[in-house]
């Protein structure tokens, strides 16, 4: 299966149900009243971490995601069903960030942790929310809240407790295919492992831990050479690591010193896991070389050195057992990831709006909420022009109107509308 640990979405929760303009009409009730119902709210999107993923692959088929709307009002003063949330199901581990803002809004590490990245729309209310003992009768209702839009990018950082490092052809894979299930690509030539492999060790009371085979780093891994670059972020959850080296290559320790020098220019924190190194390929190895190769280990002071031969298995369970010490006693690492305040997730807000000379005598209004107050408004009912008039004093779009210049008579264009402006000196009525 591909691996997948970068990946840049388009969710979009449900659009609010419109409420309604109705009358109760029922024999034998004299003046039956208003009974408009109100909409359906909007469905909103949640993400929520599964460990049962272990990639972003889903996410190359399918890159948009929308919650469905609620439904419009009836009459009876029956309400419009809402919409079901919609649940985007990602790999625990897995961060998530806000391209409009650059902000981190998430870090899910849990399995069924849940965050709301987008609040659906609230229903509009039906005119039976408008009746008052001055009008008995109201004729207009509101609309529907919008859905909210966001581009979101996904970012996986695996979740495990020992971290493999090395060169490339250092025995990495053939290492967690020999402690665990894993099955990874081996090959004798660098950059084999091209994705992560995670692997489950079992330990010795039947309980489990997870060792993470990580590409092959390389001198300059951290300012994006090679495949290093796009996977050290998956060592930053690790408990520990496992440094392994190769103790055939030319200068293993001069091998092992470019491979901590990477970590630390990536990450600070990230060099200062603890580290386990272990000399690979000593069936390989005369026994006078790999004295060598210890006593110059043990001189740049790196101690806690095991020989392994990943191939023979010389070693290895000697070399299980600390892990699996380590394990027990060392807490897991949690990277530095600041999560900022996520004000957009419930930010149904679309009362920003324009206005636009498109003639000498034709203005055009836009902008979400007048568009969708236009949409619901009946030109043959006075009082539901009145209200959209009184909506739009309210929130400047009058004044603006006089400030470039609409005269008497001028047409203004709302969504599908077009009324023509008319202010009376006496009354000042508008429209």
């Amino acid at each position: 299966m591909q691996f997948m640990d970068k990946v840049k979405i388009k969710i979009s929760s449900g659009k609010g149900g419109n409420g309604i303009v109705a009358w109760r009409r029922e024999k034998y009730v004299d003046k039956g009243g208003p009974a408009g119902g109100d909409g359906g709210n909007g469905g909103s999107v949640y993400l929520i971490a599964d460990e049962g993923l272990s990639t972003l692959m889903d996410f190359t088929y399918k890159t948009v995601f929308k919650a469905e709307n609620g439904e419009n009002g009836f009459k009876k003063s029956m309400h419009g069903k809402s919409a079901k949330d919609l649940y985007i199901k990602v790999p625990a581990g897995t961060v998530v960030k806000d391209l409009k803002t650059g902000n981190v809004i998430a870090d899910l590490t849990h399995h069924e942790q849940k965050v709301l990245v987008a609040k659906g729309g609230r229903g509009g209310r039906g005119n039976i929310h408008f009746c008052t003992p001055q009008n008995r009768a109201p004729q207009y209702s509101e609309p529907g809240e919008p859905g909210i839009e966001r581009n979101l990018q996904l970012e996986l950082k695996l979740i495990a407790d020992v971290g493999l490092l090395g060169m490339p052809n250092a025995g990495k894979s053939t290492f967690i295919s020999r402690v665990s299930s894993a099955k990874p690509k081996i090959a004798d030539y660098p950059f084999t492992t091209i994705i992560p492999n995670l692997g489950v060790v079992k330990k010795h009371d039947n309980d489990g831990y997870v060792i993470a085979d990580i590409p092959g780093l390389i001198e300059g891994a951290s300012d994006g050479v090679g495949l290093g670059h796009d996977f050290l972020r998956h060592v930053e959850r690790c408990r520990f690591l496992l440094h392994i080296v190769d103790g055939t290559a030319e200068k293993p320790l001069e091998n092992y010193k470019i491979i901590n020098n990477e970590l630390q220019k990536y990450s600070q924190k990230l060099a200062d896991l603890y580290q386990i190194t272990a000399i690979n390929k000593i069936d390989a190895i005369e026994p006078e070389r790999l004295e060598e190769l210890k006593q110059e280990f043990k001189s740049a002071g790196v101690d806690n050195v095991y020989c392994i031969s990943a191939v023979t298995g010389a070693g290895v369970e000697l070399l299980k057992n600390e892990l699996e010490n380590k394990v027990d006693t060392i807490p897991k690492s949690e990277p530095e990831i600041i999560v900022e305040e996520d004000l957009e997730a419930a930010n149904n807000d679309d009362s920003y709006w324009e206005v636009h000379k498109l003639s000498k005598n034709v203005y055009e209004v836009t902008g979400g909420k007048i568009i969708r107050i236009s949409q619901i408004i009946n030109t043959r009912v006075t009082e539901q022009v009145i209200r959209l008039q009184n909506t739009m004093r309210a929130m400047g779009i009058m004044e603006e109107l006089k400030n470039i210049g609409i005269q008497n008579g001028d047409t203004v264009v709302i969504g599908r509308l077009e009324l023509e402006y008319w202010e009376d000196e006496m009354y000042k009525q508008e429209f």
